[in-house]
């Protein structure tokens, strides 16, 4: 749910270890629990951020023929608000928390995190992946493009023409001058390539430039064929311009420069110029770093629905502004087995069929069938992460053979086993612990902190608050 404002404020002497600013969220969540019994206690959880928040209520319906509306939900935002208020006054961004609640009102509640070394959980009360090594990041974001001898701008690039087009088009505009280019060639540590620069020339792409008249921004978007960014806002589309969490980013393989392809299969590069969008969130660049089939200077396009890879848009930027034909792209996948692997009820149906030396990245989703042994991937040179449903491994134990895994997801259960044996893998960057259904949040706070001291970072805080909500009806 999204952050609304609530319609009284908190009062400014609250803080998130009153237990009255929390009594509104218990009352609801223990209005809409599933699971009251009057003989015993009931179990409550959630995570509230700043901007939005996660808690298993029962919403109201709307009366029929009619949508909801705000104040259906008031009571809630309210709520959730007045935690919001707190968690800003105490520079915090992130809170979950997990209560237990008495038939006679008696609470325990936990407040749980943060801590600089977890990510949050995604719609639970349940910490995201825990860092282990400071800094640390997944293999494709410290993956490089690799050097293409030979690659050359493409025959269709013409600095001279795409000038005298787009001045043609734009016979108003207002360019950079050399001083601005220059400021942004040392800005970035980039030269910035010749077609760039006849375009910059022509329009600097500022709002200030056009009055704010969109009028005016649009004839300029028409005639370059996208919503250019200014020259002042263009950046190196490296990998840490792509931000991805780490329980994603483990699970994604950059493939690098593979035969015949245009673009590298790559998270970002320090070679991508972006400079423009196509109006719905993909970033345009001009690629300085192409794979093997493309040319340096051609269009890219990355969308930002995935984490790793771009497209060829065009061979050249004179090509874009010319709209014409647009360029076929990569050839034909060369038949190298996937370096992601995904073993299930749906896709691949045993570990063996996933097994090769190029495995980089192993995902074990739900299982109906007997347990998996991970023999087939023991010794496997490039095995990196793997991430197990709860249940579907026959012994944890197993994994001691992976010995180059950087990230490992494990069902509580199974973390359990390996920590019990003292067999957590040292090689870790980063893990996560996997999570079936509404499990309680304070048995997985635990092993995630267990996992926490074995690399001295720093533990997951659990504050526990005690205060009476009256019998519960």
């Amino acid at each position: 749910m999204d952050r609304q404002k609530p319609s009284s404020p908190l009062p400014h002497r609250v803080t998130l270890h009153d237990f009255t600013l929390w009594e509104p969220i218990l009352r609801l969540l223990l209005a809409g629990s599933t699971d009251r019994r009057p003989d015993r206690s009931t179990r409550v959880a959630g995570r509230i951020g700043l901007q939005s928040w996660s808690l298993a209520l029962r919403r109201p319906s709307p009366p029929p023929g009619r949508a909801s509306q705000i104040e259906d939900m008031q009571e809630e935002f309210d709520a959730v608000g007045r935690v919001q208020g707190a968690l800003a006054a105490a520079g915090i961004d992130d809170i979950a928390f997990a209560a237990e609640i008495s038939p006679t009102g008696r609470t325990a509640l936990h407040l749980l995190g943060p801590s600089p070394a977890v990510e949050p959980g995604i719609g639970n009360p349940h910490p995201g992946a825990l860092i282990l090594v400071e800094g640390a990041l997944p293999e494709p974001w410290r993956r490089l493009p690799e050097p293409v001898p030979g690659a050359v701008p493409a025959a269709s690039a013409d600095p001279l023409l795409l000038e005298r087009t787009l001045r043609e088009r734009l016979p108003d505009a207002i360019g950079a001058t050399e001083a601005e280019i220059a400021a942004a060639e040392a800005r970035l540590g980039v030269t910035l390539p010749a077609e760039l620069t006849a375009l910059y020339r022509v329009t600097r792409a500022r709002w200030e430039d056009w009055g704010d008249d969109h009028e005016k921004a649009n004839r300029v978007f028409a005639a370059v064929g996208c919503v250019l960014l200014p020259l002042d806002e263009l950046y190196l589309a490296d990998a840490q311009s792509r931000y991805c969490r780490w329980e994603f980013a483990a699970m994604e393989a950059a493939v690098g420069a593979r035969p015949g392809a245009a673009v590298q299969g790559l998270v970002g590069s320090p070679g991508w110029i972006a400079f423009g969008d196509n109006g719905g969130g993909d970033r345009l660049a001009i690629d300085l770093t192409p794979g093997p089939g493309g040319h340096v200077g051609q269009i890219i396009i990355l969308n930002h629905e995935d984490n790793i890879g771009a497209a060829l848009l065009a061979d050249s930027l004179t090509d874009l502004v010319l709209d014409r034909p647009g360029a076929e792209g990569d050839g034909p996948h060369d038949g190298t087995p996937s370096p992601v692997a995904h073993v299930n009820i749906r896709s691949l149906t045993s570990i063996e069929a996933a097994a090769h030396p190029g495995l980089e990245v192993l995902s074990i989703g739900v299982w109906d069938d007997e347990p998996l042994s991970l023999a087939p991937v023991a010794g496997l040179p490039r095995l990196r992460t793997l991430s197990a449903y709860p249940g579907a491994l026959a012994d944890p134990l197993e994994i001691a053979q992976l010995t180059g895994l950087e990230y490992l997801a494990l069902g509580p259960q199974e973390w359990r086993a390996l920590l019990d044996a003292g067999a957590v893998p040292r090689s870790l960057s980063a893990a996560a612990i996997e999570v079936r259904g509404p499990e309680d949040p304070l048995p997985v706070v635990a092993v995630a902190n267990e996992l926490l001291d074995l690399w001295d970072r720093p533990r997951i805080e659990r504050t526990v608050i005690e205060g009476e909500l009256g019998p519960v009806g």
